[in-house]
């Protein structure tokens, strides 16, 4: 009897501890799948309003290109991919993206360029140095319209401020009209466009360049290597992925920036500057044709996606997207 009594107790003793355990591993395992759906359930609005504020205009911009409307008209009438043909054949449009290829290419460049050589001069001990990065970022903030007018009288070609300083200092004779002929139009808008962006390039790698430990330059330096040296070999490589970054973003702003072509020079002369954008919103809004519009867009964000996703492999590839590892 007090051998089955033993037993009882021991076996209730042991019952006892496991019941509580097994509990409280389905009570956390519950609470688990519980904590796996709320993420999505927190996710569930900002998804909503990617989809509705994102996809839905793309959607809808993808439908209308295969139609050709007419605000002005009855309805639409669905075509296909012949709007998309139309366009490609059409002289005017690849003016316009040969234009955008060069505008693209000349500006990023260029802003890369001057921008890492104002975010190496930035980061110099001097005195000063917080109010002239203050400074720094005045083109940046300044206004589309507001820039193109400035830059418009000072690149005119009858009273313009840099006609007559290069007449002062005798490097033209007459007056050149920068933006009013073709040789010298697309350049001019990339000035002024490489003025108001070099400020965003220079701040930002600025701020890569400043997380990047002392010990690392220190020991370069004790390794023997000068400042040059050390510079390509430790900082631009630390700096390469906001390098990266900075780039893509730039290049699908600088794509899709029409305002200084429409405040500047509309595009001319002779269709010079014309880009991609600018000849959308003409075929939209002057010739009232909504569906070549939209395919026009839709080939720009095609080319666009390709570039990106190039530029994403190749920079993957070279370790770009390892923190420079």
């Amino acid at each position: 009897m007090n051998r089955q009594a033993n037993h009882s107790i021991v076996g209730r003793r042991i019952s006892g501890v496991n019941e509580p355990l097994t509990v409280h591993v389905k009570a956390a395992e519950k609470k688990r799948k519980r904590t796996g759906l709320s993420k999505y359930l927190y996710l569930l609005p900002a998804a909503l309003l990617i989809v509705g504020v994102i996809g839905y205009p793309i959607v809808r911009a993808l439908i209308l290109s295969l139609y050709a409307y007419n605000p002005l008209s009855s309805g639409k009438t669905f075509v296909g991919l012949k709007n998309y043909v139309g366009v490609l054949s059409d002289s005017t449009f690849l003016k316009a993206m040969s234009n955008t290829a060069i505008w693209v290419i000349g500006c990023v460049f260029f802003q890369v360029v001057f921008g890492l050589l104002g975010a190496v001069l930035l980061n110099q001990n001097f005195r000063g140095r917080g109010v002239i990065r203050g400074l720094t970022l005045i083109p940046w903030a300044t206004p589309s319209v507001l820039a193109a007018m400035m830059w418009m009288w000072i690149l005119d070609g009858n009273y313009g401020l840099l006609n007559d300083i290069l007449m002062r200092i005798g490097l033209i004779v007459h007056p050149i009209p920068w933006i009013s002929q073709t040789g010298t139009a697309m350049a001019s808008l990339m000035l002024i466009d490489v003025w108001q962006g070099i400020p965003y390039f220079a701040v930002m790698l600025l701020a890569a360049m400043q997380t990047i430990p002392g010990d690392l330059l220190e020991a370069a330096k004790l390794d023997g290597a000068g400042a040059w040296k050390a510079f390509w070999k430790v900082v631009f490589p630390l700096m390469l992925p906001t390098l990266m970054i900075t780039t893509i973003l730039r290049i699908v702003w600088t794509a899709s920036y029409m305002d200084l072509m429409m405040v500047v020079t509309q595009g001319g002369p002779a269709y010079s500057t014309l880009t991609i954008p600018l000849a959308s919103y003409y075929r939209a809004y002057t010739d009232l044709k909504y569906g070549e519009a939209t395919a026009m867009a839709g080939i720009q964000a095609l080319l666009l996606l390709i570039v990106v996703v190039l530029y994403l492999r190749l920079m993957s590839n070279k370790g770009a997207l390892d923190n420079g590892k």
